[in-house]
């Protein structure tokens, strides 16, 4: 008797692991879903202009870590930093877009918390003129709150050995240096010539 009572359990257990499984994955699968969906509102919102749409997906709490090093904490500091970057009076940027591209699959860890991350094809157009291309490295973590996820902080970064602002500055010293080059051979080519000019005499 408790020989078929045993064999019974087992019977059960065996049928809803399979069950479980299942239904662990299609959980896993909407939790992406989710974030990808995420990631394409914040990219179409950035890309657009559109503060208000990105601020209405961050936690209250949420770091931002520019490219340039700043560091703005909360909606408003975010909200305050654009304004300062791309539309005040005296901003730097005239418009950017991006491409996010992540290297894997966010890195759940259980069901309210995701980091992602991976690089970025960003254009800049500034209002000095300058137009230049970078490929940032990023990540973010995000929680899930009420049901819908939140960044809870995004990190953006660049390679301070090799970036398009370096090139610049680099290609600006090289003209200098040429320049000052150049001057000193053309005005040692002078005093020479007055000094052989005097030496004939």
């Amino acid at each position: 008797m408790m020989r078929r009572l045993y064999a019974g359990l087992l019977g059960l257990v065996l049928l809803a692991v399979p069950a479980l499984a299942q239904d662990a994955s299609s959980s896993t699968d909407q939790l992406h879903d989710e974030l990808r969906a995420l990631a394409v509102t914040m990219e179409t919102a950035l890309n657009g202009g559109d503060v208000d749409a990105l601020l209405a997906h961050v936690h209250p709490e949420v770091v931002f870590t520019t490219m340039n090093g700043d560091v703005v904490r909360g909606p408003e500091a975010i909200r305050l930093y654009f304004e300062k970057m791309m539309t005040g009076p005296d901003r730097v940027v005239e418009s950017v877009s991006v491409d996010f591209e992540p290297d894997d699959l966010s890195v759940l860890h259980g069901d309210d918390m995701a980091i992602a991350f991976g690089t970025s094809a960003d254009h800049y157009e500034l209002t000095a003129g300058t137009t230049f291309d970078v490929s940032p490295r990023w990540s973010g973590t995000m929680v899930r709150q009420d049901g819908r996820w939140l960044i809870a902080s995004f990190h953006y970064s660049t390679n301070m050995f090799d970036n398009p602002v370096l090139d610049a500055q680099r290609t600006l010293l090289s003209l200098v240096l040429g320049g000052g080059g150049l001057l000193l051979a053309i005005l040692a080519f002078f005093i020479g010539k007055r000094i052989g000019s005097k030496r004939a005499g």
